[in-house]
């Protein structure tokens, strides 16, 4: 090859789009590139008795209008945490707007979860990808904190499921496959209420 600095970086590119990322790094991830943490594609569920406290996310949305987890008690929540230069957040976005307009009827509802961006980046993601849900536009930490201890976010894109009570039920880590998620959520679904 007559360039080898090309491909290791097109190579690294790669690993990052189909990897999970986060800004500003943290330790308890794979560093992929200076600045991002790489989610692995990891799952994880806790059985009813292993989960803790319900979680209640608060904040306002991008279209400044007030989001409050505690209002769909009784339903399953799927959050998701991402930001618009996130290569795996653009690639995850359709199937996410899919599930929120598939399975609403069920009593999934979908809150995304943004650290980053201010509401232009965040408005041109959620219209170029038709995101159907709200997001807690998350740039003073607040919401995120309520779920330290509890499933902390070590990974852009992370998302979580939260049981009827508002308890963190499962996670994936990094970029989600859908046959996953799905699953996830119709076995919470399918637990006594």
């Amino acid at each position: 090859m007559r360039h080898p600095l090309l491909a290791v970086a097109a190579l690294a590119a790669t690993a990052l789009a189909l990897a999970g990322c986060t800004p500003g790094g943290d330790s308890t991830g794979q560093v992929a590139n200076p600045g991002y943490v790489s989610g692995d594609g990891s799952t994880r569920q806790w059985a009813v008795a292993e989960r803790g406290e319900p979680v209640t996310l608060t904040g306002t949305d991008y279209a400044g209008d007030p989001v409050d987890t505690s209002a769909w008690l009784g339903d399953v929540v799927v959050v998701n945490t991402w930001f618009a230069a996130c290569p795996p957040c653009r690639v995850e976005a359709p199937d996410l707007a899919a599930i929120a307009a598939e399975r609403a009827d069920e009593g999934v509802h979908l809150l995304g979860l943004n650290r980053t961006d201010d509401a232009g980046a965040a408005q041109a993601f959620e219209k170029n990808f038709e995101i159907p849900y709200p997001s807690i536009d998350d740039r003073t930490g607040t919401a995120t904190a309520a779920l330290q201890g509890v499933a902390p976010i070590a990974a852009t894109p992370t998302t979580l499921v939260l049981d009827r009570q508002g308890r963190v039920a499962a996670r994936i880590l990094g970029l989600l496959e859908r046959s996953t998620l799905d699953a996830m959520i119709d076995d919470v679904l399918a637990e006594q209420a």
